[in-house]
C-alpha cells in the first residue's frame, strides 16, 4: 500500500537559462519549460509576444507564440493577461531582437492562475508610495525583486564567511527581558492587552493593576516585563566563553521614534563575538567580512546591481568596488578629530575632542581625506558613547554605505 515519495528536483529557472556567459545560446535547440508570471503581452497579426518572469533574475524570458500553438485560444479569450501565472513549453531559439540573445518559441501554454483585469502592476513605472497600497504585489516589481535577491545573497555570504572561518551560529532569543547594555528603546511584548481586534476597544482599566496603581506584571504571560530584542550580543558573549568564536544573525528591533534613514524599527543584525581576541582581531574580522560579502554580491548579483546603479543610486557599483578592493584604514579617534579640525571645510555640527562624529564628518574622512577608502575609527574616549567604553569597540564607517 502507498507510494514512495518522488525525487525532489531543482526547477529550471530563467536565471539558469540566461545566466551563463553566452546568455543562453548554449541551450539553443533544447525543449524547455518556463513557469512564471506575465509581465507584458503584445498581440500582433501573426504572432504574440509574452514577457515572462519567474523571479530568479531581473531578465524576462520572451516567449513567441503563433496561432497554431496549443493553448493559443487562452490568449484570444483574454485568460492570459499581465499578471497571470502560466506554464510554457517550447524550443529555445536565437532571438532576432537586440534586447536578448535567446527566446522561447512556444509549443504549448497553460494558464495556472488568472489575473484580475484591475491588476495594477503594468509596464509603466509606479511610485513606491503607490506600492505601499499593493504590498502583496510589490515583490513582482523590478526594484523589490532585486532587493530580495541581493538580501538573499548577502545572507548566504554572511553564513558562508563565518562558517568557513570556524564560527558557530547562535540563535539568540527574539523575546527577552534584558536591555542589552541599553542599546536602544524596546518594544514591549505583553498579553495584558488583548491581541485580537478587541484590542482597539479595550479600556485602560482592563489592564491589571497592583494596589499601588502600577501595572501588575505578575499576571502577564511571562510574569514580568518582556521585550523584543535590541541585540543578541549578550547571548553571543556567553556562548563565546564556551565555544570560542560565535556570531548571531537575526531580527533586531528598536523603538526609537526617529524617522530618518539611519534608524529602523526592525532590521537584521550580524554580531560576531571572538574569544581570546583584541581590538586588532575585531577590526581584521570586520574588514574581511565586509569585503567578502560585498565581493560576493558584485560577482553574483551583477544584473541586479547594474539595475540599482542605473535607476536607484548612480555610482553604487564603483563605491562598493572601493570597499571590496581598497585597503581599510585604521584611524585613532584623536587623529580623526585633528584631521577634521584642520579641514578647510565648514561643518554643520561643530567639533571638539570628546564628541561623537556625525555623518558629515564620516563622509569627509572616507570620501575626501582618504579618497573613498573605508575607514575604521578606533580608540574612542571612554565617555564618547556607550559602544566605545574602554576601547572595546571601534566605530565602523564605510564610504557612503
Amino acid at each position: 500500500m502507498g507510494n514512495t515519495v518522488g525525487e525532489f528536483r531543482k526547477k529550471l529557472k530563467i536565471a539558469d537559462i540566461k545566466g551563463g556567459p553566452d546568455g543562453g545560446l548554449d541551450r539553443v535547440g533544447q525543449t524547455l519549460v518556463v513557469m512564471g508570471w506575465v509581465r507584458t503581452l503584445r498581440v500582433q497579426s501573426s504572432v504574440t509576444f509574452l514577457e515572462v518572469n519567474d523571479g530568479s533574475c531581473l531578465s524576462n524570458m520572451q516567449c513567441v507564440m503563433n496561432s497554431d500553438a496549443e493553448g493559443y485560444d487562452q490568449v484570444e479569450s483574454g485568460l492570459i493577461a499581465t499578471g497571470a501565472s502560466i506554464w510554457v513549453q517550447g524550443t529555445l531559439v536565437a532571438s532576432q531582437g537586440a534586447k536578448q540573445k535567446v527566446e522561447l518559441k512556444v509549443d504549448k501554454v497553460v494558464v495556472v492562475g488568472q489575473s484580475d483585469p484591475s491588476y495594477p502592476i503594468q509596464k509603466k513605472r509606479v511610485s513606491r508610495e503607490f506600492l505601499r497600497t499593493k504590498a502583496h504585489l510589490r515583490p513582482r516589481t523590478n526594484t523589490f525583486g532585486a532587493v530580495a535577491r541581493v538580501r538573499n545573497a548577502l545572507a548566504y555570504a554572511t553564513h558562508k564567511f563565518f562558517q568557513e572561518n570556524g564560527f558557530v551560529w547562535i540563535s539568540s532569543p527574539i523575546i527577552t527581558a534584558s536591555d542589552c547594555e541599553g542599546a536602544g528603546e524596546q518594544f514591549c511584548v505583553t498579553t495584558l492587552i488583548p491581541s485580537s481586534r478587541e484590542a482597539t476597544d479595550s479600556p485602560v482599566r482592563a489592564i491589571p493593576n497592583t494596589k499601588d496603581g502600577l501595572i501588575d506584571w505578575s499576571q502577564d504571560f511571562f510574569g514580568k516585563p518582556a521585550f523584543l530584542t535590541v541585540s543578541g550580543q549578550l547571548n553571543a558573549e556567553t556562548y563565546a566563553t564556551a565555544l570560542s568564536d560565535v556570531y548571531t544573525f537575526g531580527p533586531t528591533f528598536r523603538a526609537e521614534n526617529s524617522n530618518t534613514t539611519r534608524h529602523l524599527a526592525e532590521f537584521w543584525m550580524i554580531e560576531p563575538e571572538l574569544a581570546f581576541a583584541d581590538l586588532n582581531d575585531d577590526t581584521a574580522c570586520a574588514t574581511a567580512y565586509l569585503q567578502y560579502v560585498v565581493r560576493h554580491v558584485l560577482d553574483n548579483c551583477k544584473e541586479d546591481m547594474e539595475f540599482f546603479n542605473t535607476w536607484i543610486e548612480k555610482g553604487i557599483i564603483d563605491r562598493l568596488n572601493d570597499v571590496a578592493e581598497k585597503d581599510f584604514v585604521q584611524l585613532p579617534y584623536t587623529d580623526a578629530i585633528e584631521l577634521l579640525l584642520k579641514a578647510k571645510k565648514k561643518f554643520e555640527f561643530p567639533l571638539k575632542w570628546g564628541c561623537d562624529l556625525q555623518s558629515e564628518h564620516e563622509r569627509y574622512i572616507t570620501e575626501e581625506a582618504f579618497n573613498g577608502c573605508p575607514v575604521i575609527i578606533r580608540d574612542y574616549p571612554k565617555a564618547c558613547n556607550w559602544r566605545s567604553r574602554h576601547s572595546i569597540c571601534g566605530k565602523m564607517m564605510m564610504g557612503g554605505l
